[in-house]
């Protein structure tokens, strides 16, 4: 009911609102062609992403956890569609706050605690919006702090902005856009290069402007699908949980930062790890 009575008042004041602002723009799009495409993982992937992980943190922990022992194999034919060539940004955020009113991206010290992560609560202020805006110099960082619910009401918002159908991707349709078809493990190639995302590797342990990795492209050229923030996807896991994709700055080894990687996250949570694209569907 929360989501329906949010959805409503965003396309009634979006409806109301188109040309108020001059400054929103149409984020870039990447075609990903229709076709068949290699989802999911072999043995052989998540043994080598499990090595990296122990080398990488000195435990086994993701071994034995089975963190990826959910990544079926199959052979999915997807139609045509196009997704945004970047994470959506505060920047483009920001026109959405402007011209709804909607909140803007934050999270209360109780809320958060909550949530039982290991990031401690003042780590997610460097994130968090203050008085309806991003920090200086973070315009063109990915926007986290973002529950589903959120992005799906930009999502909306957007559609009524342009009269065309945006949405989140399903988990197939993000993997695809990732790795392309021939099911290889990064969006690059087969063997981890710590130099071609933003991952705590080499990274500097924080989101960046999106597309600063340019080495670590998609075969399309859909860029940061691996490392910078996990992707909220529209792919219901169960009740209550969706499906994010990516990795993330925080990570390192980095298996989970293949796309067939896949775990679950509440929908309304807000994180400092999880941000979004969207795809835009033609009729």
């Amino acid at each position: 009911m929360k989501f329906r009575i949010l959805s409503l008042i965003v396309l009634l004041v979006s409806n109301a609102s188109v040309n108020a602002n001059d400054d929103w723009t149409v984020p870039e799009l990447t075609d990903i062609p229709p076709g068949p495409f290699i989802m999911g993982s072999t043995g052989q992937e998540r043994d080598a992403a499990y090595r990296l992980d122990e080398a990488a943190y000195g435990h086994d922990r993701t071994r034995t956890g089975q963190w990826y022992a959910d990544e079926p194999r199959s052979k999915p034919n997807l139609p045509a569609y196009q997704i945004t060539t970047t994470l959506i940004t505060n920047r483009q955020y920001l026109s959405f706050v402007k011209s709804t009113g909607y909140p803007a991206p934050d999270v209360d010290r109780k809320t958060w605690d909550g949530y039982g992560l290991v990031h401690a609560y003042p780590r997610t202020r460097r994130h968090a919006w203050q008085s309806g805006r991003y920090a200086p110099g973070r315009a063109e960082h990915p926007v986290v702090l973002v529950a589903q619910m959120d992005a799906s009401a930009y999502a909306q918002w957007l559609s009524g902005q342009t009269g065309q159908h945006w949405r989140l991707p399903t988990e197939a349709e993000w993997e695809k856009a990732a790795r392309g078809t021939d099911g290889r493990w990064f969006p690059w190639g087969d063997t981890y290069a710590p130099n071609k995302l933003n991952s705590h590797d080499a990274g500097p342990f924080d989101t960046m402007p999106v597309g600063s990795f340019p080495d670590g492209d998609s075969p399309y050229g859909v860029k940061d699908v691996a490392g910078q923030v996990f992707e909220w996807t529209s792919t219901q896991a169960k009740p209550g949980r969706f499906i994010v994709k990516g990795g993330s700055w925080d990570d390192k080894g980095c298996g989970v930062c293949r796309p067939s990687a896949r775990h679950t996250r509440p929908s309304k949570v807000k994180h400092i790890l999880i941000g979004f694209r969207l795809v835009r569907v033609t009729p």
